[in-house]
This record gives C-alpha cells, sequence and structure tokens, in this order.
C-alpha cells in the first residue's frame, strides 16, 4: 500500500512532458477486475493472471465506497532480459507524469491528471511479489492522493463514531498507540497513513483497516505478536506486519469523521499531560507530504484548513495505558 515514504519520495519535480505516442501493438489485457484501494474504483486489466492475484493482495480486502470514475490500470507482463530481480527503481514527477522506473523492463508511469497507470514488470519481477507490490504495482494510488484525498501522516481510531488523528513522525508510535487503542474498545481505521476525503466539511476518513504494521519492539507490547517474524521490506527497516483478520475481536472500519488532531510526543521524562499543540506547526507538518498540480494542491490545502477548524492538541506521555485512557476522556468529556 502506499506510504508515507513512497510520497515524500517522489515529491520532486520538473517541467511538465506529454506521453509518447504508442506505436507498438498492445498486449492481450484478457484479464480484468475492479478493486476499491480506500474505497475508490480501480479497474486493472493485465496479460497476466498472477498480476491480478498480486492486486487482490494489495486492494482485494477494500469495500466499495465511492462513485468516482475509476483509475484506469494496465499492467503488461513480458519476459525480460534478465531472471534476476529488477533494481531499485528510479522516481521522477514531470507534471502530471509520476514515474517509477527500474529498468526498460520494469516501470510505471501514473497519470495524475487522467488517473491512468501504465505499468510494465517482467517475469522475474512477478517472482518476488515483495518488491513489485512495494515499487510499482501500488503507485495508482497516487491518483487518490491528489485527486480525491489529502493524505495525513497519522493513525487514525475512532470511539463513540468520533475520530481521532494521531500525527507524528516516523517513530512517533502512532502504530503502537492505535492498536492499543484497538484493543481496548476502539475502533480500527489506520495506523501510519490516513486519507482526508477533499471537500465539503465533513473531515471523513479513509483508511487501510486490515492491517497494522509495527516496529520489532512492539512484541513486547502486545503478546500476540511474539510468535510472528519479521516481513522483510524493499526499503526500509523490517517490520511485523499484522493481519487485522487475526484479531476477529477489534471493530474495524475504512471511514471516520475525525473530531481531534493529536501529535504524539512520546517522552523519556516529564509529566504525562494533554496540551494544546501550534496549528501553524501542524499545518507545515501536514503540507510536507502533499503533492500534484497546482489545482490540486489547492484542494489539498483546503482540506488541511477544514482540519484544521478542530483543536490541535499535543500528547506526552510514556506510558501506553495512561494515553489511551486520556484519549478516551478527551472523546468522551471533549477536554
Amino acid at each position: 500500500m502506499l506510504t508515507i515514504e513512497d510520497i515524500e519520495s517522489a515529491c520532486s519535480t520538473s517541467q511538465r512532458v506529454e506521453t509518447p505516442p504508442h506505436d507498438l501493438d498492445l498486449p492481450d489485457f484478457s484479464f480484468e477486475q475492479t478493486f476499491y484501494p480506500y474505497g475508490f474504483p480501480a479497474a486493472v486489466r493485465s496479460n497476466s493472471a498472477a498480476a491480478l492475484d498480486l492486486y487482490r493482495k494489495l486492494w482485494g480486502n477494500f469495500a466499495a465506497l465511492r462513485d468516482t470514475d475509476p483509475i484506469a490500470v494496465d499492467v503488461h507482463v513480458a519476459p525480460g532480459e534478465s531472471d534476476e530481480c529488477p533494481p531499485e527503481p528510479g522516481y521522477e514527477l514531470m507534471q502530471p507524469l509520476l514515474m517509477s522506473v527500474a529498468d526498460k523492463d520494469n516501470f510505471s508511469i501514473v497519470d495524475l491528471d487522467r488517473c491512468t497507470a501504465s505499468i510494465k514488470v517482467s517475469e522475474a519481477a512477478v517472482a518476488d511479489p515483495l518488491y513489485l507490490l512495494y515499487y510499482l504495482l501500488g503507485f495508482p494510488e497516487f491518483c487518490i492522493a491528489t485527486n480525491y484525498a489529502t493524505v495525513v501522516h497519522a493513525g487514525c481510531v475512532a470511539l463513540q463514531g468520533r475520530g481521532v488523528l494521531l500525527c507524528g513522525d516516523s517513530g512517533a508510535g502512532k502504530s503502537t498507540l492505535s492498536y492499543a487503542c484497538a484493543r481496548s474498545g476502539w475502533t480500527f481505521v489506520s495506523d501510519d497513513a490516513s486519507f482526508l476525503l477533499n471537500g465539503g466539511t465533513e473531515r471523513m476518513i479513509t483508511g487501510n483497516c486490515y492491517k497494522v504494521r509495527f516496529r520489532p519492539h512492539a512484541r513486547e507490547l502486545f503478546p500476540e505478536l511474539r510468535g510472528l517474524g519479521l516481513t522483510p521490506r524493499a526499503s526500509g527497516k523490517p517490520s511485523i506486519e499484522f493481519p487485522m483478520s487475526a484479531a476477529p475481536q477489534i471493530a474495524r472500519a475504512q471511514t471516520a469523521r475525525a473530531e481531534f488532531v493529536v501529535f504524539l510526543n512520546r517522552r523519556t521524562g516529564g509529566e504525562h499531560t494533554l496540551i494544546p499543540y501550534r496549528k501553524d506547526v501542524a499545518r507545515l507538518f501536514m503540507r510536507q507530504v502533499l503533492m500534484g498540480s497546482p489545482v490540486s494542491r489547492a484542494s489539498q490545502y483546503a482540506a488541511v484548513e477544514q482540519l484544521l477548524t478542530l483543536g490541535v492538541l499535543e500528547l506526552r506521555y510514556t506510558s501506553l495505558e495512561w494515553a489511551v485512557e486520556r484519549l478516551r476522556k478527551l472523546v468522551e468529556e471533549g477536554r
């Protein structure tokens, strides 16, 4: 799935270029299926059943929530010149084209304006699903992050229908606290990347409620993780990826309405407290991962301003149990 690291890597810009003409015969895209990443339709076509199997793994759990025009995704699987896994791709944004290119046999080109994606991968890449899912197949999600929603580096949980965004940089404890709240009766929406729907005043959040990713030390906090190994990642540190289906007692929802914005500060000492947080700092934090055309950014900035009409707070804590109960008091009493 789309991660904050992906967005930060893709935020370089240059001049707009036109899509080159297609003079070659297209492959026979006889395999087709519509998926709903984050609730938005994406129509995938491929000449390979294996490619659709990977998209089922990536997007298959999401239910349909939006009736936007489908993101059109074409995936061409070809033999390629090498039997080795491709190298790590380079990224380039040449508005409106977002490109992830490993070599001539493995690349993804997403037209952010038209909401289309042309992806070519080698059979060697298909044999390495971790590589393919992380680097190439998930890139069409950027169409959501630039046209329909504003990504916020935050987990999201809800209590009594009231959503709380848990904001912070990588390592701030978003996944840990989100999951701890969920284990205590909250509804789990997302652990790291939350999508604020553009337009309107509802402040609706959608996220990936089907999986949570932990740092290895989380095994010490949650006994159910102790039997799980580390999941290697194509990029970044190894992590424990926990399917929420393994915890059927936990309530999950793809959407929630944001009512509170809380920045996390896991202190090594000092008082446990919940205090006001500067909105200008919050604004800069939220804008730093946004991308797209000037029109897209205008919609995203407006969504951020709508979110900042809420009170913005900082949670300073060392005790996970105290943090969960303090957030519960915030939702139930509004303070």
